[in-house]
């Protein structure tokens, strides 16, 4: 398999909240950033990584990686599917051989190389990709605006949808034009091929592959990479 791995990084985390942006946040030593970055080095079969920064980054450049002839950049956009778009048309105007684009989260350091080979072996030959995931185990709520709650959610078949993220190239850029032209902010890319009537396939993740979103996170993030053994997914 062909594979360029993209980064979408050009997130100011709203959510995470301070002044610095959650991929600059350091853990043992790095910045979540690089311990991302370095787990897609570490994947025989990714070529590059393309990375998405936002215009007004100027942190970027002062890490180590910024010197790597397997990293590429290019600016990002307002939302993530902004800049996985940008990250694509850059593929295809750099690389227009390259079949497969593997996009992973920036925020998500701590996921097993098991679960990327994983990944790549399941999906080879298939007709779209696929994607890591993990069943949902808690009882789900929906709630309204007032936060009151509404319903609970039958949470049979339900999936908690991770990165990386594997998918033809082509596929994968001819439906995210679709879905922004149509006003559609897609959270992730596996969406995107659902709504041109694609079918993704989920290969199951470990659930140390967590996205650090929130201050909680990062300390989790940390204990995980204390480990010190992501080649498996247990």
């Amino acid at each position: 398999m062909s594979i360029i791995a993209l980064v979408p990084a050009a997130g100011i985390g709203r959510r995470f909240g301070g002044e610095m942006p959650k991929q600059y946040l350091s853990m043992h030593g790095r910045t979540v950033m690089e311990h991302s970055l370095e787990l897609l080095l570490g994947i025989p079969q990714v070529e590059r990584i393309v990375v998405a920064v936002h215009a007004d980054d100027r942190r970027w450049q002062s890490l180590a990686l910024f010197d790597d002839i397997r990293i590429e950049t290019v600016i990002g956009g307002d939302e993530r599917c902004h800049s996985v778009r940008n990250g694509l048309n850059h593929i295809e105007g750099h690389y227009p051989d390259c079949e497969w684009v593997l996009v992973h989260d920036v925020a998500r350091p701590c996921c097993p190389y098991g679960d990327i080979e994983k990944l790549l072996q399941q999906l080879t030959g298939h007709p779209v990709g696929g994607l890591l995931a993990v069943p949902v185990s808690d009882t789900l709520k929906r709630v309204d605006t007032m936060q009151q709650v509404q319903e609970t959610v039958d949470r049979v078949a339900l999936w908690q949808a991770l990165t990386p993220q594997l998918f033809r190239v082509r596929l994968l850029m001819d439906a995210l034009e679709f879905c922004l032209a149509r006003g559609v902010n897609v959270t992730d890319e596996a969406q995107a091929l659902e709504a041109v009537g694609l079918v993704p396939e989920v290969v199951e993740g470990s659930r140390r592959n967590i996205k650090i979103t929130r201050p909680e996170d990062l300390a989790l993030a940390e204990y995980f990479l204390s480990l010190g053994d992501l080649s498996t997914t247990k």
